[in-house]
């Protein structure tokens, strides 16, 4: 069957003439150009099943509504339908031919108004852009409906103002493609496409909107039919040394085909399609051949329908009977049966199990139908169901664009058919899959929906049927929570190394971008998958640390109280009476109360804790160092009174020891009592030592009242020492002034060397160097000041007498 651009392939007359442009051929004889001779008129070879299919349900159409009595009574619809040969030359040669209404119009004008009332077709973009295009150059609007041009570029008004369709906007489909590719997690795909507008257009959008779906392409790549072999040769080699497994193809089916067959040339495998709506319901490419390569394939399409009539007509054509006898009785020709089978047909074209395209044709022509019987006011005639049109000769194309922009009509099968501003339809998909039946066939399955009118989020959806797809395809894997993406330099985003977050820091789910930083009383576990309390550390009871310390707190206190019971015991014995027993026994208490004191540091702090703990300490120690200052005055004393002449014992007694105790005490309490009511110690969480823990510990509140504390008790100490020093030669063989000075200047050696180490030290060691230095200094004491006369009242009695004491200069016990 061959065929031509330059005449009608079929037409029939009519008050309406609708045009029709399809590409029932898809090869052109290109004739001999010569510059002698008239050009040859095109011919058009290799016949196109599914176009064909196309024009006659268009055929079909019209003939039911010239047949109807409701729509465009009175008013009968012609057609001129023309064969565009797949090419947009022979677009263009039909375009010229509707426009006009000559067969040939070389040598002649054209006129200024087209020949038809409205074109229906054709069936690819860059032949509908060229129609479009032709008619604006010869300033001829000609309304144009195609049933399978999906380019986003026609939704332009500007510049195809008088153009409509019954197919959604690729717009729509290659971002429901993007949605789809991430559905499954394909962040790392190649792309081809056809080169032309309908291929370059989608893939672009494609590309865009899986780039904001956050998925990457490895190659794009293009051919056209047109291209020599070796290009459909390089393209498939890429696509096997690629390392991508999903493969988005966006392509017509004529490339669709020359792709195919190269790929089962090169034996490619395991590569995961995603096609577009124009070959993903082909089913000339779902047969045993294709199905290694294209089994499992995933791609969106318009919905399928049932158009009434449409089988009966096909079943008649075919088989050449008729399910209707005439009026008068007599037959039309052979009886249709029934018992006849479209399956022993072998002609593709009379497959209409599948009406998808050809379901927009039929909703082109209803569509212009409607828009003519608004146009024409056809309306009832009384309570009659009889109409009547109001017939023009001439009426604008304008006319035409402007009712054709209004109809909202429901057709037969309770399809709704309307138009948007941009002359599109609603974008409602079904989502296909290629599987394989239980007999080996493929099968077209659907498996989910995209409808474009839903609110984002809820657009992409899928109904639940096992899908048969290939392996993930991602250019790096998954990073796993506890780590975050790291881009590679110079490649795409999702290629990307996968780095631990740092301390600190977490990431709970997979693929994560960047690491989130816990808050202030938060550290991250060891996986960096969840923020977790921070560990609360003080110096505890339960610690080894906190034991130990508690045990020398507790063990000097009771070494005290046995020193206390010794010196109670043997208290009418010259070595007590000669080292002053009531200052011995205060400073013993003070000594009881330092230890004790050392206990409040250990534990939680609270807030009479730290209250108690420093002003504790600072009092007792000055009670202890007020005590110590008063035993080495009374020595001075003692040995000064025996001066002859001398009186001053009298002015130094026992009342005025326990009023300088008494009186350096209350100034330590004074001190204490000003830093409780300005500024008082209260418990704080330190996080600026350590990150991944918190401090719990007491803060000074005033650092300067601290101090001043420190400060009074370290002004006792060496004014202790300086007296001590000086009375360390006094003659006695038992000079207490030796043991004071001794203890004095282990006192001050801990409270010195406390002062850097308390400064330096981090967290909870900080309160153990606090309490070591208490207790250090108070061993000190005790050590220095008391063994000594422990070790001669209990093991070396006859050294405690008042003969061995006196010595050679026989001096008088204070």
């Amino acid at each position: 069957m061959l065929g031509s651009p330059e005449f009608p392939l079929l037409s029939k007359e009519g008050d309406i003439i609708i045009g029709g442009a399809f590409s029932i051929h898809t090869q052109i004889a290109k004739p001999l150009l010569s510059f002698t001779d008239p050009p040859k008129r095109l011919i058009c070879s290799r016949l196109h099943f599914r176009e064909f299919r196309f024009v006659q349900t268009m055929i079909f159409a019209i003939e039911q509504i010239n047949n109807s009595t409701s729509l465009l009574p009175n008013i009968s619809i012609g057609y001129k339908i023309f064969d565009s040969c797949s090419s947009t030359v022979s677009a263009t040669r039909a375009a010229m031919a509707l426009m006009n209404g000559q067969e040939k119009t070389l040598g002649k004008n054209c006129s200024s108004k087209s020949s038809v009332h409205a074109i229906i077709g054709t069936s690819d973009s860059s032949s509908t852009i060229a129609m479009l295009q032709t008619s604006g150059i010869f300033q001829i609007p000609m309304v144009t409906i195609s049933h399978f041009a999906t380019c986003a570029c026609l939704s332009n008004r500007r510049e195809y103002s008088s153009f409509f369709r019954t197919i959604p906007s690729d717009y729509h489909q290659s971002r429901a493609l993007a949605k789809l590719v991430k559905h499954f997690g394909w962040t790392w795909v190649g792309t081809i496409r056809s080169d032309n507008d309908y291929g370059n257009n989608g893939m672009a959008t494609f590309i865009k909107a899986a780039g904001q779906e956050g998925v990457c392409i490895e190659y794009s790549e293009a051919i056209l039919r047109t291209y020599p072999q070796s290009q459909a040769a390089r393209v498939v080699r890429v696509i096997r040394n690629g390392s991508a497994r999903v493969l988005v193809a966006f392509l017509s089916q004529i490339e669709m085909d020359i792709l195919l067959e190269e790929a089962m040339k090169q034996n490619l495998t395991g590569v995961q399609w995603v096609g577009s709506e124009s070959w993903i319901t082909a089913g000339h490419l779902a047969t045993k051949r294709h199905s290694d390569i294209l089994i499992g394939s995933l791609g969106f399409t318009i919905r399928k329908s049932k158009i009434p009539g449409l089988r009966e007509e096909f079943w008649e054509t075919t088989f050449g009977c008729s399910f209707q006898s005439r009026l008068d009785g007599q037959s039309q020709g052979r009886q249709c049966s029934g018992s006849e089978r479209l399956d022993d047909v072998d002609n593709t074209f009379t497959d209409v199990s599948e009406l998808r395209i050809s379901n927009n044709v039929y909703k082109a022509v209803y569509a212009v139908a409607h828009a003519m019987h608004n146009m024409l006011k056809c309306r009832h005639h009384g309570e009659k169901l009889n109409q009547s049109c109001i017939w023009r000769d001439k009426f604008e194309p304008v006319q035409v664009l402007k009712n054709l922009q209004r109809v909202n009509f429901t057709l037969h099968s309770g399809e709704r058919v309307n138009f948007d501003d941009y002359g599109d339809p609603a974008a409602i998909y079904d989502l296909m899959n290629w599987q394989r039946s239980p007999t080996g066939e493929t099968v077209f399955v659907t498996v989910g929906s995209y409808n474009a009118l839903l609110p984002n989020g809820k657009q992409f959806t899928m109904n639940g049927i096992n899908i048969t797809w290939a392996a993930e395809s991602v250019c790096s894997e998954s990073c796993i929570p506890g780590f975050r993406q790291a881009v590679i330099k110079g490649k795409p985003v999702c290629c990307f190394s996968c780095i631990a977050c740092a301390a600190g820091e977490i990431s709970n789910t997979s693929d994560s971008a960047e690491c989130s930083r816990c808050s202030l009383e938060y550290w991250s576990n060891e996986d960096r998958s969840l923020c977790v309390p921070k560990v609360v550390e003080f110096l505890s009871f339960e610690e080894t640390m906190g034991t130990l310390l508690t045990a020398l707190s507790l063990f000097g206190a009771s070494l005290t109280l046995v020193v206390s019971v010794v010196f109670f015991q043997f208290r009418d014995t010259p070595l007590i009476k000669a080292s002053n027993s009531e200052l011995s026994f205060l400073l013993l208490f003070s000594l009881t109360l330092c230890f004790l004191c050392s206990l409040t540091f250990i534990g939680r702090p609270s807030d009479w804790s730290c209250m108690l703990r420093h002003t504790a300490f600072g009092i007792t120690f000055v009670l202890c160092i007020s005590c110590v200052l008063g035993k080495t005055i009374v020595v001075l004393m003692a040995f000064r009174a025996t001066l002859p002449g001398s009186n001053v014992m009298k002015w130094f007694g026992p009342a005025q020891r326990r009023l300088s105790v008494l009186a350096f005490t209350l100034i330590q309490v004074v001190i204490c009592i000003l830093w409780l009511t300005v500024n008082p110690p209260f418990p704080f969480k330190n996080m600026e030592h350590y990150k991944e823990k918190i401090i719990l510990e007491c803060a000074l509140g005033s650092p300067i009242w601290f101090w001043a504390v420190l400060g009074y008790i370290g002004l006792l100490a060496m004014l202790c020492f300086i007296l001590a020093f000086l009375a360390r030669k006094l003659p006695d063989n038992f000079n207490e002034a030796k043991l004071i000075t001794f203890s004095m200047l282990i006192y001050c050696a801990v409270w010195i060397t406390f002062i850097p180490a308390y400064v330096s030290s981090p967290g909870k060691f900080t309160v153990a160097v606090e309490i070591f230095a208490i207790l250090a200094s108070s061993y000190g004491l005790l050590f220095c000041i008391f063994v000594p006369k422990c070790f001669i009242i209990v093991l070396k009695p006859e050294l405690n007498t008042k003969k061995h004491l006196m010595g050679k200069t026989h001096s008088r016990s204070p």
